[in-house]
């Protein structure tokens, strides 16, 4: 009986594999860890074969525990956008470590773009920015610096695609190179537009000097992706959606409606709002996007991207050794009065929206004698609120205020974070009982592909959760904002 849907959560720090069935109860969950390696300043990595080790054993754990690949009806991939991958057509075999979303090795590229007058032009043809972020200046450094890539690119023996793309090629042994409408309009390549309005853009492959012949079929968010190869899963069972992680958790919370939008709190932080079918244009260096393309039901979006936030506290747990546990950071910020004039920027890999300033790097100022640990885990904390009421600051600015706030991730857990969150941004947040937006998307465009569920019926079910409301005075909220500024504007380069 086929009765359950697949989820491949690929993500910046781990592989999960994530069963649901017809009410979208997860009924199976595999995770491991994949590593991310550092080269360079600014640099970060990705081996692509233990991305595939990684998703082929947690598949196999997951449809064991949930009775059998004969019960799965579908597969649903969600994946790290921007993250880019180039291989070998005839061996599948990359021919240099994924280069990550965090990346920032193509900041002068960048840079040189943006002083030669192509930011408009590329943020009127893409609605991105030029920004080391995307996928476009990636794949030109592996061609660039890889010996023999160019020309071999050229001749058509190579390929390039986001993860979602990669693991498709390979679930399906090399006979579908294809991606969705989400994750490329994630590489700066891709005329914006849902539809027959997108497509690659010749103007972007030119200017970015990318053959057109690595590029993957664009198809909708849920749609036919082609069948995993039975040799890998136990049998072949089809693949029916595929969906960046931000836009994912836009659907997985139901934001089906112009004007609502989520925040996904993980590695960094998304804030995603839903524009219904007008193509965004920000003038406050925010990114239009295509938000999904699903059965009978199309939306782009706008959003805001903060590069750091669940990497704070691993950074505070993990290095600096402030805390053992990042549940500990409740804790630790609640056992303080008020922050003691003490703020974190934390720009290790410069800073994203509204700023985009590649060169911005870190720093902790207001340090007293009088500071502690927890002085620090709570800075770390607030910076996230920070930057995500300068987010909104700058989504009003551009025509879409939002009303609430609907979070996921991993950091959301934190009580303490969110009532701060909601009395930073003085904004109502709402948090669901089931935390794992980003697979649940994926696994509800997989069903309303299959007809499951349609796109209505998806954004009109009842969800539990937890609300938080504002409760900070005015006049305390101005002063840390204040703080905050000061110390953003040293950390700007």
């Amino acid at each position: 009986m086929t009765d359950l849907i697949l989820v491949i959560d690929e993500g910046t720090t781990s592989t999960r594999a994530i069963v649901f069935d017809r009410q979208f109860r997860q009924v199976a969950l595999a995770q491991q860890e994949v590593a991310l390696s550092y080269p360079a300043d600014g640099w970060v990595e990705q081996d692509g074969d233990e991305i595939l080790v990684s998703t082929r054993d947690m598949c196999r754990a997951a449809i064991r525990d949930a009775g059998g690949p004969e019960r799965i009806a579908a597969i649903g991939i969600t994946n790290q956008r921007e993250t880019t991958l180039v291989w070998d057509r005839a061996t599948g075999a990359p021919i240099a470590p994924a280069i990550i979303w965090q990346d920032r090795r193509t900041a002068a590229a960048c840079e040189a773009l943006k002083t030669a007058g192509h930011e408009a032009q590329v943020q009127g043809e893409t609605g991105l920015l030029l920004d080391p972020y995307f996928s476009g200046t990636k794949i030109g450094w592996v061609l660039n610096n890889v010996p023999g890539a160019r020309a071999r690119a050229e001749a058509g023996e190579l390929a390039f695609g986001t993860v979602d793309s990669f693991l498709l090629w390979h679930l399906t042994g090399g006979r579908v190179h294809a991606t969705d409408v989400t994750n490329a309009s994630r590489t700066m390549l891709y005329r914006l537009g849902l539809g027959a309005e997108g497509g690659w853009s010749a103007e972007m492959a030119a200017l970015l000097r990318i053959p057109a012949a690595m590029l993957p079929e664009v198809k909708p968010s849920a749609a036919d992706f082609g069948v995993a190869d039975a040799a890998l899963l136990g049998m072949e069972i089809p693949v029916a959606a595929m969906i960046g992680d931000q836009q994912a958790a836009l659907v997985g919370q139901g934001c089906l409606k112009p004007g609502q939008a989520k925040v996904t709190f993980g590695t960094g932080a998304f804030l995603v709002a839903n524009t219904g079918q007008k193509r965004p244009a920000s003038e406050h260096r925010l990114l239009g996007t295509a938000g999904y393309e699903l059965p009978g039901a199309g939306a782009m979006a706008l959003e805001g991207s903060i590069f750091n936030a669940g990497t704070v506290i691993k950074w505070l747990r993990d290095d600096l050794k402030l805390i053992q546990r990042a549940d500990e950071s409740e804790r630790a910020a609640a056992s303080l009065p008020d922050n003691g004039g003490v703020y974190m920027v934390p720009a290790f890999t410069g800073l994203g929206a509204p700023h985009w300033d590649a060169e911005a790097r870190g720093l902790i100022s207001g340090l007293t004698r009088a500071a502690t640990a927890a002085h620090l885990v709570r800075a770390g904390l607030e910076s996230v609120a920070y930057q995500t009421h300068d987010l909104l600051a700058a989504f009003a600015a551009d025509g879409a205020p939002i009303a609430e706030l609907r979070v996921d991730g991993g950091m959301v857990a934190n009580d303490w974070l969110m009532q701060f969150l909601a009395d930073i941004c003085a904004l109502p947040v709402f948090r669901p009982d089931y935390r794992e937006m980003t697979a649940l998307g994926a696994a509800a465009a997989a069903a309303m592909q299959i007809g499951w569920i349609s796109a209505e019926e998806w954004a009109a079910r009842d969800v539990p959760g937890s609300r938080f409301t504002p409760r900070m005075d005015a006049g305390a909220r101005a002063a840390l904002l204040s703080g905050w500024q000061a110390a953003l504007g040293r950390a700007l380069s």
